[in-house]
């Protein structure tokens, strides 16, 4: 009998430590059903088509730039990976309907959640990108203080790398976010 608790004892207090050891998702918005694949070729050719859109911004004064899902989703996810803490990981960016829906998954403690941030972004009289965080949902998780900042900053910093040797002389015109893609228009001054 003395051997039969200390086998059960033993038993729960190995299924207990398994459990432990292990990250539980606890919910959070669900991934839409569309999986967009990351490639560092996809993040590549981002870099190549800015590239491509100012050099014919040099000679036309005008510069377009279309970005597509793949794209930012590949773009994202490098540089999350590069993040000794990034916010999220295992990035999904949707451009639909004006909106740039960003998914990911958080984790905290031995918790992880779905996240959905969703970001409108449009044009200061200055002709500067702005951002706006028009919704934010980590399921039961609260919202990380000063998400709006990071997000923006995020961004700020994707738009002055990609195109900020560019920036100088550059006004944007129009962003443009529908049907899986997101036109950048701007001219040289």
């Amino acid at each position: 009998m003395k051997v039969r608790k200390i086998t059960l004892l033993a038993g729960l207090s190995v299924l207990l430590m398994a459990i432990m050891a292990c990250t539980m998702n606890i919910g959070g918005p669900a991934y839409p059903n569309l999986h967009i694949p990351v490639s560092t070729d996809a993040a590549d050719e981002l870099q190549s088509n800015v590239q491509t859109a100012v050099a014919a911004g040099a000679e036309s004064g005008q510069v377009t730039l279309v970005v597509t899902e793949t794209q930012v989703t590949s773009y994202l996810a490098a540089q999350l990976q590069t993040q000794a803490q990034p916010l999220f990981t295992d990035p999904q960016v949707y451009l639909r309907n004006g909106q740039i829906q960003i998914y990911g998954t958080a984790t905290q403690g031995y918790f992880q959640v779905t996240i959905q941030i969703v970001v409108t972004a449009g044009i200061d009289p200055q002709g500067r990108v702005l951002i706006d965080v028009s919704n934010a949902d980590f399921g039961p998780m609260p919202v990380p203080a000063g998400l709006k900042d990071t997000v923006t900053a995020a961004i700020q910093e994707a738009y002055t790398g990609a195109i900020g040797p560019a920036a100088i002389g550059f006004r944007l015109e129009s962003i443009t976010v529908a049907n899986g893609t997101m036109t950048i228009v701007g001219r040289t001054k």
